[in-house]
């Protein structure tokens, strides 16, 4: 099996399905990686590892050790640029462009032919502009394509967690996957973004309500939706019964 995984910035990877992808790497499939930014926007340590000017090339360097850390056979950039966060803590979407987007997706994926695409949920996970239209191109290219397109999945941020598209439709987690068994893949992975370790660990220690380390940062259970089923038959149920070792009932 042919695996694509397309997310916004490095590290998006990792935290959201690094242990579902070291496990399809681990059972034998072919897990590709395509990152829309080199994450140029986002932070650089504390203290700084690297300039302004220098982070999109550190962290495309930590995007590579974290996909040989997950066992991945290939990475690719759609070279799109990684807006700043605004003083006041907005997110912006890398582009809004959506068409170009789609245009650049439906190419990559005529030319690298997965059975499985996963990237962001719709909602963005926690809303993040780049997370969407992320999602929205990839959805766009997936439909895109006549002949033997792949199946689309989406990380859920929390198992629990629903989301409520437009029309009212309620989307769930339809995986529920437990990754202990490739969780210190992930965390080895997750060391790889030195740039980002600082926040890890902000967030970590805001939901846990006390410092924490990396590797209590790493969770061991992921959750995946299907948001189109291929129409090729020999597609269709692929990526659960690969998964099957691992699915919580």
């Amino acid at each position: 099996m042919k695996v694509l995984s397309f997310f916004a910035h490095p590290d998006d990877e990792t935290m959201f399905c690094g242990g579902t992808l070291a496990y399809l790497a681990r059972r034998g499939a072919r897990v590709h990686y395509l990152s829309a930014t080199r994450g140029e926007g986002g932070e650089s340590g504390c203290p700084p590892l690297c300039t302004r000017e220098e982070l999109g090339r550190v962290r495309e360097e930590e995007l590579r050790c974290a996909v040989e850390a997950l066992g991945g056979v290939s990475l690719d950039f759609l070279d799109y640029i990684d807006p700043l966060v605004s003083p006041e803590n907005d997110l912006f979407p890398f582009t809004t462009d959506l068409e170009q987007l789609a245009g650049e997706l439906t190419r990559k994926l005529l030319s690298l032919q997965p059975d499985v695409v996963i990237t962001h949920g719709p909602r963005g996970e926690y809303g993040h502009p780049a997370h969407i239209i992320a999602h929205r191109g990839m959805a766009a290219a997936v439909q895109n394509l006549d002949c033997s397109p792949p199946a689309l999945y989406a990380v859920f941020r929390e198992r629990d967690q629903a989301q409520v598209l437009p029309g009212e439709r309620v989307l769930v987690p339809g995986l529920i996957l437990d990754v202990s068994a490739v969780r210190e893949q992930k965390i080895q992975a997750a060391l790889c973004h030195r740039t980002q370790h600082d926040l890890f660990l902000r967030n970590g220690a805001k939901r846990a309500g006390r410092e924490v380390t990396i590797r209590e940062v790493i969770r061991a259970e992921e959750a995946l939706i299907q948001i189109f089923e291929s129409s090729d038959p020999g597609k269709k149920g692929e990526l659960p019964r690969w998964l099957e070792g691992i699915t919580r009932k």
